[in-house]
């Protein structure tokens, strides 16, 4: 028992390690985007591949785990959910890539309006996925509520910056290509949004046993 304990505490440090580095991913792909600064968004790219890593170890520590140890249910809930959460994080790191490999190609043009509601966007998103991991650390129901509310906040930035670029595209041709690809980053950041979403629910299922995917979120299910 001791030495599974070791195991999870083991699993679950790798976890919190590869956070950290997709939130700091996160925060240089945001600032690469605003300051304009093809070195971090490179930077960020690069960086992929340490957060790649952190996936592949660990669900080979889980699968072993589970292979070798014969986890009970509480064990096994924590396994079960600590994968789901990596794949999820995994996939946030690949949006910050994309996002990034998108302000690579608007760095070439010039700027084509100040940004209003995608800096508030980002920041939303940002604070859903530094709100989710704390949630899953302290095993916090309350919090990982909140970040699932949070998302309709998302959604509402999303739809509002959709409608202006398009007003932008259909009065100016010229616009299209830098619209679209702002667009873009708006729809990474809303997916980003939405894995978060994932791991709150996932934080749910860890606490409480229960799944709530594909079913309509209620003040009751916390």
């Amino acid at each position: 028992m001791m030495k599974t304990l070791e195991e999870l505490n083991r699993i679950k440090s790798l976890l919190l390690q590869m956070a950290a580095s997709i939130e700091a991913s996160l925060s240089d792909a945001i600032n690469a985007l605003l300051e304009r600064d093809d070195t971090l968004a490179k930077r960020v790219i690069v960086k992929d591949k340490v957060i790649n890593s952190f996936d592949v170890t660990i669900d080979e520590e889980c699968i072993k785990l589970i292979a070798l140890k014969q986890p009970v249910a509480s064990e096994l809930r924590f396994i079960i959910t600590a994968m789901k959460i990596t794949s999820d994080m995994e996939r946030i790191g690949d949006l910050c890539v994309n996002i990034c490999e998108r302000v690579l190609e608007l760095n070439r043009e010039p700027q084509l309006k100040p940004y209003i509601d995608l800096p508030k966007m980002a920041e939303t998103v940002k604070i859903m996925l530094n709100e989710v991991i704390n949630a899953f650390v302290d095993k916090n129901l309350e919090l990982a509520c909140e970040v699932i509310k949070k998302d309709d906040d998302v959604d509402y930035y999303l739809n509002q910056i959709n409608d202006e670029l398009l007003s932008f595209m259909i009065k100016d041709q010229k616009t299209i290509y830098r619209a679209n690809k702002i667009t873009h980053i708006a729809k990474y950041l809303e997916r980003i949004a939405d894995h978060c979403v994932n791991i709150a629910e996932n934080v749910i299922y860890l606490v409480k046993g229960k799944i709530i995917r594909h079913i309509e979120f209620t003040e009751e299910i916390c």
